[in-house]
């Protein structure tokens, strides 16, 4: 019976649903994307065919959308933030930088997917789910006659001096998911101390969460510490990447979606929010390859992402990292104690 009003939903809010809520509107959208570029052309470009609203997209990183949504606050002009990890989100939807909205969509979706909204007031809501990781390059590890590295420990050796890239968990998403997975997995004090051996083996704290595992495509570096999905992505694509789920347990995020407070096209929004939670939207991912798993749970799971049921994941605590507080507290720790230091 569930299933069957699930899809009866998506009847409704199907294609000729949005389109037709969208012929009332037309007019524009504008859409902070923090996910890969193909991914966000793509939506934009799927959205505007079905609709006819125009999609004027940015694509920034999670940090640094969360950034101009507060440096906009007194004067909005992004309409919808799509993607990217949960904290940030969760951190605007307490600073009120983003206001509440329960979409119609909410009955199909994930549970996990549901708590997200749950827990800001339903001023964000989760779209898909990936597992942090790490990657290497299968072709340098073997001209180096290098062991694989199995485990978050395995990374802080010696053999693999100025070899590893991680993003800078200011700007990016996946590196603060990394930094507050560290903390739960180690207990502040140890995590710290961790980073700080790691850190003797970065060589780059990148901008973008993806381009450490883009960057070992390339052989610019041996390992690459980012979501799996975005890993899984270079194999599927050709590289020689191997994906690797760190044996002591990893982090996870909720990638979210969030309407900016004080939107200009606020019924346009909507329309998008509505949109992008449907099972037909979702697909769009996997023709991208972004591997990520869909929070519809009418949408199909590519079945090259990550099984996250087999992966040893944390009980990570969304409510306390993605708090306004929290967050704030451990990245100025980051920075005094991990970002000052030579690299």
């Amino acid at each position: 019976m569930k299933q069957k009003f699930a899809l009866g939903a998506l009847t409704v809010l199907g294609v000729a649903g949005f389109a037709a809520a969208a012929e009332a509107q037309s007019g524009e959208l504008t859409l902070y994307c923090a996910l890969q570029p193909e991914w966000c052309q793509a939506m934009a470009t799927a959205f505007e065919a079905e609709t006819g609203i125009t999609v004027n997209m940015t694509r920034k990183s999670s940090g640094e959308t969360y950034a101009q949504l507060l440096a906009e606050a007194s004067n909005p002009r992004g309409d919808v933030w799509w993607g990217g990890t949960g904290d940030p989100h969760l951190q605007a939807a307490e600073e009120g930088l983003t206001m509440e909205y329960q979409s119609p969509m909410l009955e199909q979706l994930q549970p996990w997917a549901v708590s997200q909204a749950e827990a800001s007031g339903y001023r964000t809501v989760g779209i898909y789910a990936g597992a942090l990781g790490f990657g290497y390059n299968t072709e340098w590890l073997e001209a180096n006659d290098l062991e694989a590295p199995a485990c978050w420990s395995d990374l802080v050796e010696e053999q693999y001096r100025g070899e590893i890239q991680i993003a800078n968990p200011n700007s990016s998403g996946t590196a603060y998911t990394a930094l507050s997975t560290f903390v739960q997995l180690m207990g502040e004090e140890e995590a710290f101390e961790y980073m700080r051996a790691l850190n003797e083996n970065v060589n780059e704290y990148t901008q973008s969460g993806s381009a450490p595992i883009k960057a070992a495509a390339r052989g610019e570096t041996g390992i690459g510490i980012v979501f799996m999905h975005d890993a899984v992505q270079q194999a599927v694509e050709g590289f020689p990447i191997e994906v690797v789920a760190p044996c002591e347990g990893t982090g996870y995020e909720i990638g979210s979606m969030s309407i900016v407070k004080g939107a200009p096209n606020l019924e346009n929004a909507k329309i998008w929010y509505d949109w992008a939670l449907s099972p037909e939207a979702q697909s769009i991912a996997a023709t991208v390859n972004a591997f990520q798993v869909p929070s519809n749970v009418n949408a199909e799971t590519p079945p090259e992402a990550p099984d996250l049921d087999s992966i040893k994941l944390i009980d990570y605590d969304f409510e306390t990292y993605g708090s306004s507080e929290e967050r704030t507290r451990l990245l100025s720790k980051w920075d005094e104690e991990i970002g000052s230091l030579p690299h």
